[in-house]
């Protein structure tokens, strides 16, 4: 009996040393390169995707982005909207939680926007929810932070005032300035709620851990509402700006998904990988800024012959074999309602005649040759793509016009950050993606008052008052006819020379189930699962 009675249990034993074995080795995790290191993992104070894709793992606003990008019902099970479009009341789910357990209130949101709007906390897209009553007015310091209008009705009801009729609103609602952050948990930590150990998340992951320049690791959250569906372990992000580093880590297995790599690569890479290779159009604009407050780019003809020398359909043939498309509008084509972007009157010209044309406009300006000399610095971030790009487009105006231009980069950090900060330049590479489908979120970045995204720094008054016309005007068309008219000005003008609609560049692994490219460039991990 005895002997029998120890067999069993070692028996036992053994088969749980089995069970505990396989469930580690059933781990489900993902490999995301990045492209880049985030600068903040606080909502306030974030601005471009790489650092969107890790923020929305870990917190859920009121609206989502499905796989297909749709808008979705997110941390709010349902919404109502006024007659007039001016006020929305949001439903928080009852089974909404933290990840510490405490459940995410109507209070946490207005915390967080009120966080948000609050000039001491100088976030650099407070702009965006411009929208939401007395927003403006509460971040240019008119009004107390209390006058913002967003409601708490109740613990799991909140009621958010417009100052007019937004479309694109419940697109606002799934931007990152627009997500939750615990009150308890702020007043306990403060700005240091961001470090791991700190932090809770509302969103399908929670941060483990964070090596900056290293990788950032998020783990399931148990806690989230939608954690059956869940089928993901673990999210690792390493922050890769070497695009041949990237691909090869994927080409070695280490990676599942890989965003950007060098466009010269394409049809290598699709002849390797077919279905693994994604390019996505989507509502993104890869441009030039100009900064209009120095010799010689507050020279309208300056610019207007440094656009016109550059040619797009070079840029979009020879470095990204198609995967973007030549541009002259900052608009990009696909909003609805907006029919077709305004261009200025150069793009329909031939490449030779631009260029003849460009070297005329120089001349009148008094530079070029026979004139003062063009000493030009391109400013870019990081990347192959942008390197060759900001390489070409010297070698086009050194022929076209004789300039000396040197090249400067850094990473995309520290790149937006200085254009952010107002740090001066000549030239400056720059890129949007749409926070939301409407011709307003392109326009707004060149508004007068727009101290953190202009970074051109260029203002016309006549181009913000079309603006604020379209910002008071409830009939779609005719809201959408005076944007029209403000982008004419803007193009004209040219304190930014658009290049080309952009479009996503991914590796996905074949391992990846979940996966939909859409025109937004979102793609939540909860959506995504891994095969061994």
């Amino acid at each position: 009996m005895t002997l029998m009675k120890t067999r069993f249990v070692a028996t036992l034993l053994a088969g749980s040393m089995l069970l505990g074995a396989s469930g580690a080795l059933a781990e489900v995790v993902l490999n995301r390169g990045n492209s880049g290191e985030p600068k903040s993992l606080d909502p306030a104070h974030i601005s471009i995707n790489i650092e969107g894709f890790i923020i929305r793992d870990m917190f859920e606003g009121l609206t989502i982005n499905d796989a297909s990008g749709k808008i979705v019902p997110g941390a709010a099970e349902s919404w109502k909207v006024s007659d007039d479009g001016t006020v929305y009341t949001f439903k928080i789910r009852d089974n909404a939680k933290w990840s510490d357990g405490s459940p995410v209130t109507a209070e946490d949101f207005q915390f967080a926007m009120r966080r948000l709007e609050n000039p001491k906390t100088a976030a650099e897209y407070a702009n965006l929810l411009y929208p939401i009553k007395n927003a403006e007015k509460v971040n240019t310091g008119k009004l107390p932070v209390e006058e913002l209008g967003v409601k708490v009705i109740d613990a799991k009801t909140l009621e958010i005032t417009l100052e007019r009729a937004t479309p694109y609103f419940l697109q606002l609602m799934s931007h990152y300035t627009a997500l939750p952050i615990s009150k308890a948990n702020y007043e306990k930590f403060g700005d240091a709620f961001v470090k791991p150990g700190n932090m809770v998340n509302n969103g399908a992951f929670k941060l483990e851990s964070h090596v900056p320049n290293d990788k950032l690791v998020e783990v399931k959250n148990d806690q989230y509402w939608d954690a059956k569906n869940v089928k993901l372990d673990k999210v690792v992000f390493y922050p890769i700006e070497d695009d041949a580093a990237a691909v090869r880590r994927y080409e070695a297995g280490e990676l599942d998904v890989v965003y950007n790599f060098s466009a010269d690569q394409l049809k290598r890479l699709r002849s390797a990988y077919n279905s693994q290779v994604h390019v996505s159009p989507s509502l993104a604009t890869y441009y030039y800024a100009f900064d209009t407050r120095q010799e010689p780019m507050s020279d309208v003809k300056v610019r207007r012959a440094l656009s016109m020398a550059i040619d797009r359909d070079f840029l979009s043939s020879e470095i990204y074999s198609g995967a973007q498309l030549p541009l002259y509008s900052m608009v990009p084509p696909g909003m609805e309602g907006y029919e077709k972007p305004a261009v200025p009157d150069f793009a329909s010209m031939s490449q030779i005649d631009r260029e003849d044309k460009a070297v005329e406009l120089m001349k009148e300006a008094g530079y070029g040759a026979g004139g003062k000399p063009l000493n030009l610095d391109i400013r870019y971030n990081t990347n192959s793509n942008h390197e060759r790009v900001a390489t070409a487009i010297a070698d086009m105006w050194k022929t076209t016009f004789g300039a000396k231009v040197t090249l400067t980069n850094l990473d995309v950090a520290s790149h937006y950050s200085y254009l952010k900060e107002g740090g001066k330049f000549s030239v400056a590479r720059a890129g949007w993606a749409a926070d939301y489908a409407d011709p307003e979120n392109f326009l707004a970045l060149t508004l007068g008052d727009n101290t953190t995204f202009n970074y051109a720094h260029w203002k016309n008054p006549e181009f913000d008052a079309l603006m604020k016309k379209s910002y008071d005007e409830k009939d779609q068309k005719l809201r959408m006819e005076e944007m029209h008219k403000a982008e004419q000005i803007l193009v004209d003008a040219q304190p930014v020379a658009p290049l080309m609609n952009s479009a996503d560049l991914w590796l996905v692994s074949d391992k990846v189930s979940g996966w939909a490219d859409n025109a937004v460039n979102e793609h939540l991990s909860k959506y995504l699962s891994v095969s061994k």
